[in-house]
């Protein structure tokens, strides 16, 4: 796997994973890589620095992961959930029927976000309409 910083056509950037190299030249030549901020299917490649192995001490990268551990996951969801919140409609459970009015160009496309049951969003993928569902975390802690 090899993950990319791509940038659209209105500079939002943004990160994404492929297979390879050669898998990323494929998915966005078919413009199926697409800005989760504004759908945009006009992507670039933006610089990257190489992944270069170094010698470690054994038990640094146990370090790594313990510091990187529950708490910057959830911060990271949370900042994710304030960026989908302040970028996107809230359709709720119209989430399904939203998204397929938009694909079929029954209804003009935006961003949005809501609520799909494991089927629904089964659905609209075999139909061909991109969607994630993603860890809706509680803003704070309790």
């Amino acid at each position: 796997m090899i993950v990319f910083d791509l940038t659209c056509s209105n500079d939002h950037e943004f990160e994404a994973w492929f297979p390879s190299s050669e898998a990323y030249d494929k998915q966005r030549k078919a413009r199926k890589v697409l800005c989760p901020v504004c759908g945009d299917a006009k992507i670039s490649k933006g610089l990257m620095a190489p992944s270069v192995a170094g010698t470690r001490k054994k038990g640094d990268e146990a370090k790594t992961v313990q510091a990187a551990g529950p708490a910057a996951y959830m911060t990271a969801l949370r900042e994710l959930r304030q960026h989908v919140e302040a970028n996107c409609d809230n359709v709720g459970e119209r989430f399904p029927e939203e998204a397929r009015k938009m694909h079929y160009g029954e209804t003009e496309k935006r961003n949005i976000y809501g609520e799909a049951t494991e089927t629904e969003a089964k659905e609209l993928h075999e139909e061909g309409i991109e969607c994630q569902r993603i860890p809706w975390v509680p803003e704070h802690d309790a």
